[in-house]
């Protein structure tokens, strides 16, 4: 089985289920993706202390957009409008899930890549201003 064949499955609810199934699925990842990414963002801010930040936020990356594609696919193949029980209104809230991951991931990218410059331009993480020399 193709990846593409797995995820037209995954997104029509696979061989076994209701219409629902790959719209909660689709909610499953955008929910999981929108844990990693605010955990990564605590990671970056410093109020966490353990995990790596900057694979947390690609991971909530990544699975922000696995979600939103499950649940577009899920769209685009389900047949009859909202409320007919084919999952549309799932896959729908699935998708704002999915794209704030993706920007929960992307701030703690950026929170890290500030971070990093700060260490750098000043020597030590968290100094405000150039470094003084002591007579």
């Amino acid at each position: 089985m193709s990846a593409t064949d797995a995820l037209m499955m995954a997104a029509e609810g696979g061989v076994i289920g209701d219409g629902r199934t790959g719209a909660n699925l689709a909610l499953g990842v955008g929910l999981i993706g929108v844990t990693i990414g605010w955990l990564a963002l605590a990671r970056a801010a410093g109020r966490i202390s353990t995990g790596n930040a900057r694979t947390g936020a690609l991971s909530a990356m990544a699975v922000g957009l696995a979600g939103t594609a499950l649940a577009v696919l899920h769209l685009a193949t389900s047949s009859g409008g909202p409320g007919t029980g084919n999952g549309l209104v799932g896959a729908i809230a699935a998708i704002p899930l999915g794209l704030i991951a993706m920007v929960l991931g992307r701030r703690a990218l950026t929170r890290l890549a500030v971070a990093s410059a700060s260490t750098a331009e000043h020597g030590q993480p968290g100094a405000v201003g150039p470094r003084r020399r002591m007579p």
